[in-house]
Formats: structure tokens, sequence, C-alpha cells
């Protein structure tokens, strides 16, 4: 399988459950591997925003990637999240990563700092020299305050090979459009939006990373090779019938809405490490409510 076919479908940024003392709890990121694998998603993300990766420290990530390298056992490819606003801080974070089962790495566009286009196309560059697997870029600006343009993201998929994907969040139809107009051939466009993935798969995105999918992998799975297959009726009868769900998981924030979600499906408990906090009860009770009636 080439680099860019293993991105293809449904990738799930998997979250990191958490025990009432906020350790990891190991057991229940079990079950949750179990339950993507099992329930037909293509591959996993490991240490992105819904993992919250930002509050664990370098020994708690060794030790999160190793578990899961280990119960996954090459079932699906990973995709390691690498990413911040020093570049010199996450060349060096690549250097020193054990790549043994890691399929590619997922970099977000560097937050806070505000860089230009060329200071953007530096930081991707530097990366792209220094990782061994391919890289898949990450536009987030909601979350960065920089966006990553389509001219920028072309410059970069047409100047380095392994630059193979992007994960586009900006909810920007345009923007995406113009990347897939003139983008290299094996270069594959990801939605990074779980309420845009069937539209922009109209227009060529070929999947998504998706937060949803850690609470319905079947469902979302499903919708998701529908309409790559092109059924795209059958696709919107089950878009319809999650996009209540998809809404009211982001209400509170990611991941406070997966994990209740998850709470409320009896596979992990609901606990996040601050400034995140619980959702409400009456989001709760929202999601409970949804997902009794999509499981019927």
């Amino acid at each position: 399988m080439s680099a860019n076919n293993k991105f293809i479908g449904t990738g799930v940024a998997i979250i990191t459950p958490f025990k009432k003392d906020l350790s990891i709890d190991y057991n229940g990121l079990e079950k949750q591997i179990e339950y993507l694998i099992g329930n037909n998603i293509n591959y996993l993300v490991v240490l992105g925003t819904t993992g919250e990766s930002v509050t664990q420290s370098d020994y708690e990530k060794d030790e999160l990637v190793k578990f899961i390298k280990d119960k996954v056992d090459n079932r699906v490819p990973l995709v390691l999240g690498v990413g911040g606003n020093d570049t010199n801080a996450v060349v060096n974070t690549i250097r020193r990563t054990d790549f043994e089962q890691i399929d590619a790495i997922l970099s977000v566009a560097p937050f806070y700092n505000k860089p230009t286009q060329e200071g953007i196309y530096q930081h991707f560059k530097a990366i792209s020299e220094a990782s061994p697997v391919p890289v898949i870029l990450y536009n987030v600006p909601g979350r960065t305050s920089s966006n990553l343009n389509a001219e920028t993201t072309l410059r970069l998929a047409h100047e380095f090979d392994n630059i193979v994907a992007i994960k586009e969040a900006s909810g920007d139809f345009s923007q995406v459009m113009y990347i897939i107009k003139d983008k290299p051939k094996d270069f594959t466009v990801i939605s990074g939006e779980d309420a845009l993935t069937l539209p922009l798969i109209s227009v060529g995105v070929e999947g998504v990373i998706s937060v949803v999918a850690n609470a319905l992998p079947k469902e979302f799975s499903k919708m998701i090779s529908l309409s790559l297959d092109n059924k795209i009726a059958e696709a919107k009868e089950i878009h319809y019938q999650i996009l209540e769900f998809i809404d009211t998981l982001f209400v509170e924030g990611n991941p406070a809405g997966v994990k209740a979600a998850l709470k409320v499906l009896g596979i992990i408990e609901d606990h996040v490490r601050l400034p995140l906090v619980p959702v409400s009860e009456n989001t709760y009770k929202k999601l409970e409510e949804l997902i009794h009636k999509i499981k019927g």
C-alpha cells in the first residue's frame, strides 16, 4: 500500500482516557482501541489535540505511544502527532522519536507566534527534512490563529515528496478546492471537520481525521466508505442521522464532549485534565438521548 492510500477513509484522532486521579487509564484505552478497530476505522492518530497531548509529560507520551503500538500490533496504520510553535523543538522531537510502527506524522501549523506564510513554509520544510516518515500537514486556524493557505500548502506539496497529505480544518471550501485543483496526483486532502466531511468528499477530499468516530466508528466509517464509493444518497442518510450528535459533541469543547459520549457507551469515564472540564449535565443528557436514538 502506498503512503497516500493509507490515509484514505476514516482516521480517528484517538482520545486519552484518564482515571479519577487523572492518570492514564490504560484499560480504558485498550477498550477504545478494540472498539475502533472492530468497527472498521482505517487508521489511528495518536497524540493529537483530541488526545490531550498538550497536558501530557514527555514520559507519559512515550509510554502511551508504546502501549498503543503494542495493542494495535500493525492491524491499522498509526499517525503520530508531532507539532508545535518552536521549529527547533519539533525537529529535535522528531530526531529522538522511535518510528517503528509509525506510518506518518501529523504536524499542526505553528500556533500563537502568527508567522507569515514564508515562516510557515520554512517551518514545514525543516520538519520534512528531519522526518524519516511521511508528513501530514494540519491546518486548523480556529486553534492556531494561523492559516496555512492554499498557495503555501501547494508549494510544500510540490517541493517535498514526503509531505503526502493535509488535514484541512479551516472550514473554507474555496481554500480546500484550490488545493485539490492544483495538488500533486498522490497528495491526499483529508477533512478535519466532521460535519463538513460528506460535502467535502463531493469536491475531492478523500477521507477524514475524525473526533466523532471515537464514539460512532461503525456509523461514521460506513458514511465515509459509501461517499467515497459515490453512494451519496445512502451516505446522506447516515449524515443526517448523526448531524445533531456531531454538533452537540462540540458544544462544550473537544474532547470533553466525545469523552462524555464514550461514558454513555460504557467504554471509558469522562475525566479530562485542566484547563478542560467535563460537559454540563444538560449536554451529557442530550448526548445520551442522541446516542440511544442513533443506536436504536
